[in-house]
């Protein structure tokens, strides 16, 4: 199966200014595209930015999907032959949601809302997202989107797996505190899903809050490919072959040593993953 090369792309947003930032997420795409990237992933909230003071404030930046800004996307999607995945706030009615959207060449794909929300920057005014974990094909990659606080919830990144992920892409806005995770987590679920990883920090400040870069992409067996650092916008490059995540059984000594983490799985002993909040 041949490789699918992929970009992240490391970049600071700035608060409330989606035009400028809908100018910086088209010039990156067409860099990125240049480089040969078919599939080009943005940071959580690249669009709007993140830091938001009150619903009212990050709703006036909310969109529809799809949307103006969607729409503009989708033009150079179409011009380039690639296919994007971009942070956003969505407005769906009433109704605010920390989203993120895979935009191709034919239009906007799908739409995932931030499912855990934790009690910092805009998610203080969010509304849950109320979708399914889901799975979508873009460049012959089968992507399972989430955002930031939702990669430490190791049920999500297994439920996309199990439903077929190549690739676990992950949006984020990781401040200081959260450097363990970017130096991490990637790695983790990568290795706990035998899939490919890739996790997409913002760098700059946001109304003193600083963000911490460190994006990665990761390979099934948890082997960095390629990784940014701490304060510089950065366009990372990585070529994914699929085989290798949908191959779950890993022979490293014929009828020695075989590792199937799926076929290994023992649900019957997880029931109380699945209860409600609350329960011991």
């Amino acid at each position: 199966m041949s490789s699918v090369r992929v970009s992240a792309v490391q970049m600071g947003p700035v608060l409330g200014d989606r035009g400028g930032n809908l100018r910086v997420i088209r010039t990156r795409l067409a860099e990125a595209a240049g480089a040969g990237a078919l599939v080009v992933v943005f940071p959580e909230c690249a669009l709007t930015g993140y830091c938001f003071d009150s619903r009212e404030e990050a709703m006036a930046q909310a969109e529809p999907v799809p949307g103006p800004s969607l729409d503009l996307l989708a033009d150079s999607c179409a011009d380039l032959g690639v296919f994007a995945v971009v942070g956003m706030l969505e407005r769906d009615g009433d109704r605010l949601f920390n989203a993120c959207a895979l935009v191709g060449p034919s239009g906007e794909l799908a739409c995932y809302r931030k499912v855990h929300l934790p009690f910092m920057g805009v998610d203080r005014f969010a509304d849950p997202g109320d979708r399914p974990f889901g799975v979508v094909e873009a460049a012959g990659l089968r992507l399972g989107l989430h955002i930031c606080y939702d990669g430490t919830f190791p049920e999500a990144a297994r439920v996309m797996s199990l439903r077929g992920a190549d690739v676990l892409v992950l949006p984020t806005n990781w401040p200081p505190s959260s450097e363990p995770a970017a130096l991490h987590l990637p790695i983790v679920r990568a290795i706990e899903n035998t899939v490919f990883v890739m996790a997409v920090n913002r760098v700059g400040t946001e109304r003193g809050i600083p963000f911490i870069g460190r994006s990665s992409i990761v390979d099934p067996a948890g082997l960095v490919l390629a990784s940014g650092g701490p304060t510089a916008e950065e366009i990372l490059i990585a070529d994914l072959d699929p085989g290798l995540s949908r191959t779950k059984k890993l022979v490293r000594i014929p009828g020695v040593q075989e590792v199937d983490r799926f076929a290994d799985r023992r649900p019957e002993f997880y029931g109380p993953i699945a209860e409600a909040k609350g329960k011991a």
